[in-house]
């Protein structure tokens, strides 16, 4: 494909298996002369989960090192990089993005009528119900929001954790509360209809949900850890809490959701968002695409 389409540089995402294989294929196009300078981008969990291990440590220390130039998607996931592993390649920080343009006009087919009655507020979570979620913190929220807030919440995705969020909520009461969505390939539907996104996460690389969320100006209630704390703003577009602090993730919710408070963080949350518009965010990769060319021709 490089030679087929006179590619000029390669760029790819997770150490392993793509900067890797990135690497074999720069070693084989150098045999007939041709160079082709790599960017790599690493997203979290090729180095937090997979790229940890004992097997598989070697591969990625390489595969960045061996690297042009090397970004991570936050300031968290690039000192999580060099404290796990022997880095000798400088590491740019360039963040997730979202075209903003694509959410300028409400959709059409927002109609909270079909999820919950006019007096009741919606709380969203999405994610792939994986245990590094919490899942079950997701549910606990709720139950201590609508003691003090009619309320619905509407859980979207699939996975592991879905039966035990929905074992939890019939021994809570509050079965009847709760809409298990499935998976979804219209999560912004879901999302303008929503007054909170809940993210309890046990960590986050970046957090781009909670960015998804606050595009459609919904407020986010998070963790504060891994890259979540670069994304929702604590006492803007949103709060943070520490993971596993059920009832002040509550608190914090039900301060958002009061109506006086609802709107304001509503429009803060949209206004972070725009912080990682891309017309912000591309310039920069376009920038280190241009720095590994011309070293190239150089």
């Amino acid at each position: 494909m490089v030679k087929l389409h006179k590619i000029d540089l390669l760029h790819v995402h997770y150490a392993i298996p793509h900067a890797y294989a990135g690497y074999m294929a720069k070693q084989m196009l150098a045999q007939e002369g041709i160079e082709l300078p790599m960017v790599t981008t690493l997203h979290g969990t090729d180095i937090t989960l997979v790229g940890n291990h004992p097997y598989y440590k070697p591969a990625v220390t390489f595969s960045i090192n061996n690297s042009d130039y090397v970004t991570t998607v936050s300031e968290s996931l690039k000192l999580d990089t060099l404290r796990l592993f022997d880095v000798t390649s400088p590491i740019q920080v360039i963040p997730n993005f979202i075209d903003s343009q694509k959410y300028l006009n409400p959709i059409s087919e927002c109609q909270r009528s079909l999820m919950a009655q006019d007096d009741e507020r919606i709380i969203t979570h999405v994610s792939n119900f994986r245990k590094v979620k919490r899942i079950d913190d997701v549910v606990k929220i709720f139950y201590h929001i609508q003691k003090k807030i009619k309320a619905k919440l509407i859980m979207v995705g699939e996975g592991p954790e879905v039966q035990s969020a929905k074992e939890l909520a019939y021994s809570l009461g509050i079965r009847d509360k709760i809409l298990f969505m499935g998976a979804s390939n219209e999560v912004e539907k879901i999302l303008c209809l929503s007054d909170l996104f809940l993210l309890p996460s046990k960590n986050e690389s970046f957090g781009l949900a909670a960015l998804e969320a606050m595009i459609n100006k919904v407020p986010v209630i998070s963790s504060n850890t891994g890259g979540i704390p670069e994304v929702n703003k604590d006492g803007f577009s949103g709060y943070l809490s520490d993971v596993g602090d059920v009832e002040d993730m509550a608190q914090k919710a039900i301060h958002i959701l009061k109506e006086e408070n609802l709107l304001t963080f509503k429009n803060n949350a949209y206004q972070q968002a725009l912080a990682f518009d891309l017309e912000k965010i591309i310039p920069q990769y376009e920038s280190v695409y241009h720095k590994a060319i011309n070293r190239k021709k150089a």
